[in-house]
């Protein structure tokens, strides 16, 4: 590949990063499908992780004033002198500077990142090569915008913030588990598990947010010696920069998506996902895409 074309396609798949991480239509799904219909080469799993620190960091800037109230009020917590009380006790957290339900964040986010820790470290070799077959990741766009459309319509959505409980962090981390696989689509999955709990969709959405970073930014990190090696489809440079691109895109396509659910559905996702899941199944069926 010659040393245009190699930044070119890093600079195309950095913007698709960046504007299909925060959408429930899955980045890994499409980073991997693009290439294949511009007949560029598999940028490979950890050119995608790697990439996933730019939009990660881009969810830290847009939360960070949460971010940083959710960190200072767990810690206060663990020194917290336990009391008993009920509602007094809390207002004495309260009057010490922070709010419980900002501490209980925390936990949710540190209990709900626990199981695709662990289904990472297990999974990875299977992640990195089965897990990119196009048949997968077909068939796994349909799958879930399906039932995504199943929970955003039967979902009670009468749940804020307030009312998460440690069961629904582990629900929402344990589905977050399942976007492992392309197509099923991180922040899709965690909000597919919210609505089902009942959670209202900005909630559903900011609570996948969050819970999202610790882990996409463990994984980048983790796989970022294997995108910049000698051998990997795009030097360190081009992935640097889809990176740096994915980071800005995203910025404008968190704002713009909390904008929409505040006031709409899911449901262009939803379409959207089935027709591209359709479209790379007839591909496959036909026998002008090889699956892996």
């Amino acid at each position: 590949m010659s040393g245009g074309m190699e930044w070119f396609q890093a600079a195309v798949l950095g913007v698709l990063q960046g504007l299909t991480e925060f959408l429930p239509i899955s980045s890994s799904a499409h980073l991997r499908i693009f290439p294949e219909l511009f007949g560029w080469e598999d940028p490979g799993a950890a050119f995608t992780a790697v990439s996933q620190i730019g939009t990660e960091t881009a969810i830290i800037l847009y939360f960070a004033r949460d971010i940083g109230r959710i960190i200072d009020a767990w810690f206060r917590s663990l020194f917290a002198r336990r009391s008993r009380g009920g509602a007094s006790a809390r207002r004495g957290r309260r009057r010490r500077g922070y709010d419980p339900t900002d501490a209980r964040m925390g936990w949710f986010v540190i209990v709900g990142t626990l199981p695709i820790v662990a289904a990472g470290l297990a999974l990875k070799d299977v992640i990195e090569n089965d897990f990119r077959s196009l048949w997968i990741i077909g068939t796994t766009l349909v799958a879930l915008g399906i039932i995504l459309g199943i929970a955003d319509r039967v979902g009670r959505k009468e749940r804020g913030a307030a009312d998460l409980r440690m069961r629904d962090a582990v629900a929402i981390g344990a589905a977050q588990a399942l976007a492992l696989v392309p197509g099923v689509s991180r922040s899709g999955a965690s909000i597919t598990m919210g609505l089902f709990l009942g959670l209202d969709r900005p909630t559903a959405a900011r609570f996948a947010f969050l819970l999202a970073i610790p882990a996409v930014l463990g994984s980048g990190i983790y796989e970022w010696p294997s995108a910049m090696e000698e051998g990997s489809v795009y030097g360190t440079g081009p992935t640097i920069m889809a990176t740096v691109i994915a980071f800005l895109v995203a910025l404008g396509v968190i704002a713009w998506l909390f904008r929409w659910i505040e006031r709409r559905t899911f449901a262009p996702f939803i379409v959207y996902r089935i027709v591209l899941g359709s479209f790379t199944l007839i591909m496959l069926m036909t026998g002008t895409w090889s699956a892996l």
